[in-house]
């Protein structure tokens, strides 16, 4: 029998500079915080600072259930060596460092929300992008936020997923990946590039 559980929410972009002190990002991310959680979805992001916090607060503001996944080993490590925030529900102390606490960050998340974002943020979304992950970007939040379609296209020259959706304003960002969430449900392999033409490939 299937089970309906609670939407996981993941808010990934910028943990530090100039984009954390943008008063557009900051309220954007409050705001997209505050919407996950009046949705009564579970709010998760990889326990730092900068604008996912700063979502976390607008999320606690709402009463909101939150998750966040350390790449510390322990609160002690998270606290004085990694300098960031705890006020999170659960905080899953990886021990995994950045890059491998980010797969699984967006694996524990039945989508994620991009939020402006810098090198971090962009191995945020191609881990997303090739694992077939819902994907939502706030636009005109600074840092990668508005570049992402010409990452994809014109760099990489690869099209962007029908499971991707963007839109300036939180709230109707929230409305779109809902429906992008129901209309691709993920994909039962867990590397997306298996989708790609195998040329070359024995």
């Amino acid at each position: 029998m299937p089970h309906n559980h609670r939407l996981k929410i993941g808010v990934m972009g910028s943990a530090s500079g100039p984009q954390t002190e943008d008063p557009v990002a900051r309220t954007k991310a409050r705001e997209l915080g505050r919407q996950i959680a009046k949705r009564g979805y579970i709010f998760i992001n990889g326990a730092c600072p900068g604008l996912p916090n700063d979502a976390l607060l607008g999320a606690k503001e709402c009463n909101g259930f939150t998750i966040g996944v350390s790449p510390a080993f322990s609160e002690y490590e998270h606290i004085n060596e990694y300098l960031s925030p705890h006020d999170h529900d659960v905080i899953l102390y990886t021990g995994m460092g950045f890059m491998e606490r980010d797969i699984i960050n967006i694996r524990s998340a039945d989508a994620i929300v991009l939020i402006g974002g810098g090198i971090g943020t962009l191995n945020e979304f191609t881990i997303a992008y090739d694992e077939g992950r819902p994907i939502g970007v706030v636009t005109n939040s600074g840092g990668i936020s508005n570049s992402i379609p010409h990452i994809v296209k014109e760099l990489c020259k690869r099209e962007l997923p029908p499971n991707l959706v963007m839109d300036d304003d939180p709230s109707i960002l929230l409305d779109k990946l809902e429906v992008v969430i129901k209309a691709f449900p993920l994909p039962i392999r867990e590397d997306g590039r298996v989708r790609d033409k195998r040329k070359g490939r024995g």
